[in-house]
């Protein structure tokens, strides 16, 4: 059969769409939640680019370089889009945390896509009453530790979860960070933009591996640790950070470990050119996928 890549893809590589509880794995959803942004909004329409992006990775399976099909050992399933009413943040918040409820209780592994950062912290919240603390694999430009007494702000969550008691912050990594912070008293180990540029992908993910052990694990991208060359659309560029490439090997380094959850954010959409952010999202996302995948044989 040959794949039309060009038609409007409403789910996620094409996933089964539901609105009850699947039979599946993985559920994607989607969180078009931006109001705690600090620079430029648009995040809420990251989840459906990132669905459109993704049909240009339907035709090649199995991907590059795994061995095998996806479907063949992990089920999948798109649940759409949160629902909350706009302009009440609270009332977001409280949405996602009851949708991560119901389906981490059912068993199922959550990918979502953001919105903004913020959306992180609920979704946190549930992982962990779920599994106990978690260790926290952070991509991202910033540290998002920062607090000026903000509850809805995308770049606190984790000082806010690390309050929460959340973290296991001694097994926690953040890598790409380069914007201002201190190392000294920083909760989480940093393997920041330079040092992870300049040496080579295995050795970034041995780091990782050294520090998170076998900790379960919420892994968290946030597309800004791209480098805007590789993620133009998106409400905090900073120059200096990982090539697509690089982020896709770490990505892929990581099978094995026990991850729990997983999120990419803040692609906004409105600021990208020819889907070069959105592709680099579903790229990343299909490798989450594979990484698990590959543990479940």
């Amino acid at each position: 059969m040959t794949l039309a890549i060009y038609r409007n893809p409403f789910t996620f590589l094409e996933a089964p769409w539901y609105r009850d509880l699947p039979d599946a794995d993985v559920v994607i959803s989607g969180i078009p939640f931006d109001l705690a942004t600090s620079g430029r909004a648009g995040a809420r329409s990251g989840p459906g680019a990132i669905r459109q992006a993704s049909a240009n990775l339907v035709w090649d399976s199995p991907r590059w370089p795994w061995d095998f099909e996806l479907g063949e050992r992990l089920k999948i399933a798109d649940a759409g889009d949160i629902d909350f009413p706009y302009g009440e943040p609270q009332l977001a918040t409280d949405a996602i945390q009851a949708f991560a409820r119901d389906l981490l209780d059912a068993g199922k592994t959550m990918l979502s896509f953001g919105g903004d950062h913020y959306v992180t912290l609920p979704l946190l919240r549930e992982h962990a009453r779920k599994h106990g603390p978690l260790a926290l694999l952070h991509f991202d430009a910033h540290t998002d530790t920062y607090h000026d007494g903000t509850t809805f702000d995308h770049g606190c969550m984790f000082h806010h979860a690390m309050n929460e008691g959340l973290l296991l912050p001694e097994h926690s990594v953040q890598v790409g960070i380069r914007t201002t912070f201190t190392y000294a008293g920083h909760p989480f180990t940093v393997l920041d933009a330079s040092w992870a540029n300049e040496n080579s992908a295995k050795k970034v993910i041995r780091r990782i591996r050294e520090i998170i052990a076998d900790r379960p694990v919420y892994l968290t991208f946030d597309i800004d640790c791209l480098d805007p060359a590789f993620a133009p659309g998106t409400g905090t560029p900073v120059a200096g950070g990982l090539t697509s490439d690089r982020a896709t090997q770490i990505i892929r380094g990581l099978k094995g470990l026990d991850i729990r959850g997983m999120d990419v954010v803040e692609v906004a959409p409105a600021y990208d050119h020819a889907e070069i952010t959105s592709l680099a999202a579903a790229t990343l996302a299909l490798e989450m996928l594979y990484i698990l995948a590959e543990k479940s044989s």
